[in-house]
């Protein structure tokens, strides 16, 4: 192993040992072995929903709620995680305002949520620029959630309707 110095002669060495690595990816490009496909941000920047809890009582209950997100600063972040009846009606929103870079996964509370505790919900979250897509969760204050298979397109109007995030401060 060699403790590179910027040197010339530490580069020579450098390339020495590292050259039959370079000339197998080379000839595995080549041959067709080896694909290189660029892979979009929206192909893998979801925001996923991985708990939720809730405390209080019917009509005024508090949901703490954890986010993955593969956050890169103001340019891409989870910016929401929400509350939806089960026919896509806008319930309440939490807005996020700054990534989570260092903070992953992050928690985040939010209420009071005007719900009976029967009444089945989903959670999720949105991504800036991405939309919706990520993990899901679905359930009652009562019985608690479980993560659920949620389409992207479910109620998507819902991204242009407020309250939305103003800014991003970092």
């Amino acid at each position: 192993m060699f403790i590179l110095t910027g040197s010339y002669s530490n580069r020579r060495s450098r390339l020495f040992w590292n050259a039959p690595k370079l000339v197998l990816g080379a000839m595995l490009l080549f041959a067709g072995g080896l694909t290189m496909e660029p892979v979009q941000a929206s192909d893998t920047a979801k925001a996923n929903v991985t708990t939720v809890g809730v405390s209080g009582s019917p009509d005024a209950y508090q949901f703490v709620v954890t986010v993955s997100s593969p956050d890169r600063g103001c340019k891409q972040y989870a910016d929401w995680w929400e509350v939806l009846t089960e026919d896509g009606k806008l319930i309440y929103r939490r807005v996020l305002l700054h990534s989570h870079v260092d903070e992953q996964p992050f928690t985040r509370s939010g209420g009071p949520v005007m719900i009976g505790a029967d009444t089945v919900v989903w959670v999720r979250a949105h991504m800036h620029p991405g939309g919706y897509g990520g993990k899901a969760t679905k359930g009652t204050a009562k019985s608690g959630f479980k993560e659920a298979p949620l389409s992207a397109d479910f109620a998507r109007g819902l991204e242009k309707q407020p309250p939305l995030p103003t800014e991003c401060a970092f």
